[in-house]
């Protein structure tokens, strides 16, 4: 099996690189292929001849993308298509990683797969539109929604950090840290999702599935957690989103189950509580028990 992962250089992109045994990975990243290019991204594809593409590529700064409106488009939705071309073309599988920011946050419990979509934002609707070109285009896709990533090499699209990183940095410049209460979601470790993906793109029970850590907590809950695996006593402070002046609008509740990973029994993740201590252990913050 021939996996070829864009964006190998990102987060997600980097713990597929670590799960994905070496004989098997085709690992790209912007310097070797450019999404928004048509003919590069068919080129490309055909050069590799892979059973798998693994797209991980984003415009995921979600408060950007509602000025870089084009940018979010080309590359969240047009590059989307243009894999799906070349997928379709060398009868490759196409592995589109998606968000939970597809949802409007009313439902007020744990989305599945089969929940009706209403993205509220830029970010949203572009990575919403790139899902249904997925669909429609091909056979052989897996669409896999998460939610609030984290991981070691942190993100790209927002300065190689994540919130995890974001928030131990504010810890120690400032003396109260502000952290929202009001937007639930199901925080997940990347290398764990990486795990799953390559478990998953082992079948061939293709479709939409989610794919998160267990559970579910507010970014408020998600921080004081943080500090308490930590042992450090740090000031938090519960916010609201109205307060911090977002420029793109987000859901309130977002969390996910992985109900369709549950039916074909490969549900491989563990509780968000159990998947932030090993990445802190990872990172060398914790040590091992």
């Amino acid at each position: 099996m021939r996996i070829l992962i864009i964006g190998a250089d990102g987060q997600l992109g980097t713990d597929l690189v670590k799960v994905i045994p070496k004989e098997e990975q085709i690992p790209l990243t912007i310097k070797n292929i450019d999404i928004t290019n048509r003919e590069i991204t068919l080129q490309e594809i055909k050069n590799h001849q892979p059973d798998i593409v693994i797209n991980t590529a984003a415009h995921n700064h979600v408060d950007k993308c509602e000025e870089e409106f084009a940018l979010a488009f080309e590359i969240n939705t047009y590059g989307v298509k243009y894999l799906a071309e070349a997928c379709k073309a060398t009868n490759s599988c196409l592995v589109h990683i998606s968000t939970d920011y597809v949802f409007d946050g009313k439902k007020g419990k744990p989305y599945v797969e089969t929940d009706q979509p209403n993205p509220q934002s830029i970010y949203a609707i572009s990575k919403y539109a790139g899902e249904q070109i997925v669909k429609y285009s091909l056979d052989k896709y897996f669409i896999i929604r998460s939610t609030g990533l984290y991981g070691t090499a942190g993100c790209l699209g927002k300065g190689g950090t994540n919130f995890v990183e974001s928030i131990l940095k504010l810890a120690a410049t400032q003396p109260e840290l502000k952290v929202v209460t009001d937007e639930i979601l199901s925080p997940t470790y990347t290398l764990d999702l990486a795990k799953q993906i390559y478990e998953l793109v082992k079948t061939n029970k293709y479709g939409l599935y989610h794919a998160v850590s267990h559970g579910s907590c507010s970014w408020y809950d998600f921080a004081v957690k943080i500090f308490e695996l930590l042992g450090r006593k740090i000031k938090i402070t519960k916010t609201t989103a109205a307060e911090l002046k977002a420029a793109a609008k987000r859901p309130g509740y977002s969390a996910l189950k992985n109900a369709a990973l549950e039916k074909i029994s490969l549900d491989k993740m563990r509780p968000w509580q159990e998947a932030l201590k090993a990445y802190l252990i990872e990172k060398g913050y914790l040590k091992p028990a």
